[in-house]
């Protein structure tokens, strides 16, 4: 169990202790929607889910209405899983992509969309586990996109980013994108008002009518007749078909703890793949800042996104050999490939057999673990004009190649970059964490994790503390990395750059249930957002 005085690496802000229940994520004023929630007597569920349909208001640059939600909810007794992602509409095929002059699934453009997942999955999880009135939980975000809201810094600057993208594009699919989101000519400045009665009416017709309202009811019908007018792929029977998918967490065993991540079409088997490997080596021998404690993490990371890239698909549609990737043997055999220099490793064969993250706990002990996202900036920057639904780009992760897992084609969920994690300890619940941020995530999971159980370090702590991120052959280590780790790891071979802490190295959250039955939470410093509690 991590401690409240870490002295290994001090953190930028103080965790928030609180009994009654806590929420954190990386916009403040969602986070305070959330509170509200459980101070109203809803559960840790209803708090999640007012939190991450206020963030598609607060933080439309990350998420929105239409992306994908992934969430674990403990229930005070056991874990549960759910997938809310969507998938290929009938017409997005090979074929398709290559017709239109495409070697690869484009980043923007309606051959990136796939079915948004997010309305649907914050109404199952709320039927399952939610007291409050559906409609009550979107009453702030609401509120907040017909009143308005001051931007928040770190939003302003992703905001301003993706406006400079989005001015160069003169397709009409393109055109609702800088009506909604660019009124004034130009990106909102951080403390700037920012109203969004499309989006508004949008949440208003869900809260009243439920998620049928999106994919069956005035919602969809809007959706499909900007498709048709623009050369869209979706159609009314593609979002009439879709559904969320509750599935079992998976899970590797970490240092006395159970690490839980959901299956494929997630990527939440990379952080397990490292862990499991890392679980053999000694690494609380070596200081935490230190090259040779990086380095074994890193070429752990590397053997895990080697296998994550060959192997996971949607599970309906291909193998995903999961208990062979995780079988100890297995694990083993790709362990003994970390040597004292860097490598750049091929996958194994086994044995065949822009986001927001958000987490919350209630006074009874039932705690969720979510992440929401319309993949890159605003997604595909398509936007329904009048409703304020960015569409997400989430087609881009699928493969043109043929024979590969992950294979475009319809009706098929996309590898997913977006994934929640949950710790346990003999059974009980330690809690939720999560770090959003591309192919960071399994790799920001890592590294809490070390920080929480190698290290000793409480969740503020954990997730303050420099990291290091691997893309391709390079390793990214933030600018307060000590400098003998930068120079350790390059005489092991390792190419590494430095970037500032805007440089992808995710934002995260954490909650850890304490001994006495409160909390301990934290929310990083590289992004907006806090913890909050009562």
């Amino acid at each position: 169990m991590a401690n409240l005085h870490t002295t290994i690496y001090p953190a930028r802000r103080t965790p928030l202790v609180a009994a009654n229940g806590v929420v954190a994520t990386s916009h403040p004023l969602a986070a305070q929607a959330g509170l509200t929630m459980l101070q109203a007597g809803g559960t840790a569920v209803d708090a999640a889910v007012a939190t991450a349909i206020a963030l598609t208001v607060l933080e439309p640059t990350s998420n929105g209405i239409g992306g994908d939600t992934f969430a674990m909810v403990w229930d005070g007794t056991q874990l549960h899983g759910l997938n809310g992602s969507g998938r290929a509409p009938a017409g997005l095929t090979v074929d398709a992509v290559q017709q239109a002059g495409y070697t690869a699934v484009p980043s923007s453009g309606w051959l990136s969309v796939t079915v948004p997942g997010a309305p649907a999955a914050w109404q199952d999880l709320h039927q399952r586990f939610g007291k409050l009135p559906f409609a009550r939980l979107f009453e702030p975000a609401i509120a907040y996109a017909e009143n308005g809201h001051p931007v928040a810094p770190i939003v302003s600057r992703g905001w301003s980013q993706a406006v400079a993208a989005a001015q160069q594009r003169n397709e009409p699919e393109f055109a609702g994108f800088l009506s909604t989101f660019v009124p004034s000519g130009a990106a909102p400045s951080a403390g700037d008002l920012f109203v969004s009665p499309g989006h508004a009416r949008t949440l208003r017709h869900i809260a009243e009518q439920g998620a049928d309202a999106f994919y069956k009811g005035a919602v969809a019908e809007a959706i499909v007749h900007f498709a048709q007018r623009t050369g869209g792929l979706l159609t009314a029977d593609d979002l009439a078909a879709h559904t969320s998918t509750w599935v079992d967490p998976i899970s590797i065993e970490y240092r006395g703890h159970t690490i839980w991540e959901l299956p494929p079409n997630g990527q939440g088997l990379a952080a397990l793949l490292t862990l499991g490997m890392l679980e053999g080596l000694d690494i609380a021998q070596y200081p935490r800042d230190s090259a040779a404690a990086y380095h074994l993490q890193i070429e752990a990371m590397k053997l895990a996104f080697a296998d994550a890239y060959r192997y996971i698909a949607d599970p309906a549609h291909a193998e995903v050999p999961l208990h062979s990737l995780l079988d100890p043997v297995y694990l083993a055999a790709r362990r003994a490939l970390i040597g004292p220099q860097a490598c750049f490793p091929e996958p194994g064969q086994p044995p065949r057999g822009g986001t927001v993250y958000l987490c919350a706990a209630d006074s009874e002990g039932r705690m969720v673990s979510l992440i929401q996202s319309n993949f890159w900036g605003f997604g595909s920057g398509v936007v329904v004009p009048d409703w304020g639904i960015a569409l997400q780009n989430r087609g881009h992760g699928f493969t043109l190649e043929a024979g590969h897992p992950n294979q475009l084609a319809p009706y098929k969920r996309p590898f997913h970059t977006i994934i929640p994690a949950f710790m346990t300890r003999n059974g009980q619940p330690m809690g939720p964490f999560g770090v959003m941020g591309g192919e960071m995530q399994p790799q920001g999971h890592t590294q809490v994790a070390i920080n929480t159980l190698d290290y000793g370090m409480h969740p503020q702590a954990a997730l303050d503390a420099p990291r290091w991120r691997v893309a391709g052959e390079t390793v990214f280590v933030e600018l307060d990395t000590p400098r003998h780790v930068i120079e350790g790891l390059a005489e092991r071979g390792h190419v590494v750059q430095v970037a500032a802490a805007s440089g992808g190295f995710g934002r995260g959250q954490a909650i850890w249930r304490l001994p006495s039955g409160a909390y301990v939470a934290g929310s990083e410093t590289r992004c907006d957002g806090c913890a909050v509690g009562w």
